[in-house]
């Protein structure tokens, strides 16, 4: 572990990211261009005297998950993410080495200045990767897995305690919404193991995947109105926008709803409830 290495690299990022980058306040006595120590700390979700030693070369043994927080919070790009876990001697996840394994900074960028809406990243595989407060108290804490488990889609079919999020009348439609975006994923990603392994096992696993799979739909979810049942709220129904990255492999999605209308009061009630009530587990979190 170059421990030396490690903590001039940090440095170096953190003197990179700027406040407005992450959503801090600029304010007239900052003293540093980039961010400070202890907003670093606040971000990685990390103490500020862990960080503090880190940065000073420290006799620290940073764990891959911390190594993985200091990566979202500094806004690594993949080669540098790969960088930070070969300097601090831990071997690079397999998927932190794909586009998915974390949010790309464009979006993050994005998502950070979107306080007042719910609000979250997800693959084109539809797995939630981050999603703000709002969007928690919405549609409930993302899942931490990733791959087929981690896939709302892959759940939509395999699992049915995770629809108990849509009202039932609403099933058959965001069941072909699912199955046309994900042909035109496949379609898009080419020849890519992980698309066919999912649609073989979708295929095996369930009748109705089956059966709108081979009608050969096609369709990537854009925009929709849906509904979402809320354990507290009720059915909120909602819009839910979609903005894609470069390379179509992540979508930044937010949900809004016509001012004056029951939708738009129950997303104000969010900010008031917060997450306490959420009673869905990540089972059901969809990804829109």
């Amino acid at each position: 572990m170059n421990l030396a290495e490690l903590a001039v690299f940090l440095r170096s990022r953190r003197d990179r990211v700027r406040p407005s980058d992450v959503g801090l306040p600029t304010g007239p006595r900052r003293r540093v261009p980039g961010l400070r120590r202890e907003e670093v700390a606040q971000l990685a979700g990390l103490s500020a005297d862990y960080y503090t030693e880190l940065e000073r070369g420290g006799d620290v043994q940073p764990s891959a998950q911390v190594l993985a927080a200091l990566a979202r919070a500094l806004r690594l790009g993949g080669d540098e993410r790969d960088h930070l876990f070969h300097l601090a001697d831990r071997p690079v996840p397999t998927v932190a080495r794909g586009s998915n394994a974390h949010a790309q900074p464009a979006l993050l960028g994005l998502l950070d200045r979107l306080t007042t809406t719910p609000a979250q990243i997800i693959t084109d595989l539809h797995e939630t990767l981050v999603q703000n407060e709002l969007a928690a108290a919405l549609v409930g804490r993302a899942p931490t897995r990733r791959g087929a488990a981690g896939s709302f889609v892959h759940r939509w079919f395999t699992d049915p305690g995770s629809r108990t999020v849509y009202p039932t009348e609403d099933h058959q439609q965001h069941s072909r919404a699912f199955v046309a975006d994900l042909r035109a994923v496949a379609a898009r990603r080419g020849r890519d193991t992980e698309v066919a392994g999912m649609v073989a096992d979708l295929r095996r696993r369930s009748e109705e995947f089956a059966a709108l799979w081979d009608i050969h739909d096609v369709a990537l979810r854009r925009t929709d109105h849906k509904r979402i049942v809320h354990p507290t709220l009720g059915v909120v129904e909602v819009d839910c926008h979609t903005l894609f990255s470069e390379d179509g492999r992540q979508r930044l999605l937010w949900f809004s709803a016509p001012p004056g209308t029951e939708g738009a009061a129950q997303l104000e009630l969010l900010s008031v409830i917060g997450t306490q009530d959420m009673t869905a587990d990540d089972e059901t979190t969809p990804a829109c």
